[in-house]
């Protein structure tokens, strides 16, 4: 057994969405550290140009492609433009998302629509966009791979008034067993991985108010850090991964229980 190349990406190929910074920037790094050669997608050009010089001055392999995914649109435009760089596609990760909070009598169809749109909507549909590209990478050895990130709170009820993200987080989980299950015999496996508090841009006004709550409710007594999530990416995205599809990995430590 060669548990040297283990988890080594080596040559593959990866595509990371929201990726410029928090959960997404960590992804991205470690998959460069891993060897992929990572496309970055974000919507905003400064912090993802940042992103793309920081890994390739750590001495890793990074493209941006700026996009906006909550444009019916955005799909679309980022399988064509990855297609002008690739044909392949070994390593999708649907990072993506969005959150709003508001009363449950005061909540509008608009953000309703908005966290559904990207956290669900969008993850289905890129997927189905660079099918192409994945097919081209797919094999029964070593599948091409899917890895949707989730959420602790699409499993268990979250403590804010969030209520279409838990939601779409869920339907996240159970969309990505019914693909492991469709694509799994093209030789593409599909998992999620189901964080619970990570830090970043958008979850620090959450944490600022509520990181001792947090804390107090995960049996393993911290937040999530940025090796915890490139660890968990690598496994499912490397040889030590190639067996795994439909699952949801709950990586939150033990917030869920």
């Amino acid at each position: 057994m060669d548990i040297s190349g283990l988890f080594d990406l080596t040559g593959k190929r990866a595509l990371v969405t929201g990726a410029s910074v928090g959960i997404g920037r960590m992804i991205a790094d470690g998959l460069a550290a891993a060897g992929a050669t990572v496309y970055l997608v974000a919507r905003g050009r400064e912090d993802l140009d940042r992103a793309v010089d920081e890994i390739r001055a750590a001495g890793g392999r990074a493209v941006g492609i700026a996009a906006d995914l909550s444009d019916p649109a955005g799909p679309e435009l980022v399988a064509s433009t990855y297609g002008t760089y690739e044909a392949r596609l070994d390593i999708l990760v649907n990072n993506a998302g969005t959150m709003a909070e508001s009363s449950l009598e005061e909540f509008s169809i608009q953000d309703w629509e908005r966290v559904t749109q990207l956290c669900l909507t969008v993850p289905f549909f890129l997927t189905q966009a660079l099918l192409p590209q994945l097919r081209a990478a797919a094999s029964d050895e070593d599948p091409a791979r899917v890895i949707n990130i989730g959420s602790a709170d699409g499993i268990k009820a979250p403590f804010l008034s969030t209520f279409p993200y838990p939601a779409a987080k869920a339907g996240l989980h159970h969309l990505t067993r019914q693909l492991g299950k469709v694509l799994g015999p093209e030789g593409i496996a599909v998992n999620a991985i189901a964080p619970g508090a990570f830090p970043s841009r958008r979850s620090a006004p959450v944490l600022a108010v509520h990181l001792d709550d947090f804390i107090a409710a995960t049996p393993l007594r911290r937040i999530g850090r940025p090796d915890d999530i490139a660890g968990t990416v690598i496994y499912m995205a490397s040889r030590a991964g190639a067996f795994l599809d439909g699952a949801v990995l709950s990586l939150d430590g033990g917030l869920v229980l």
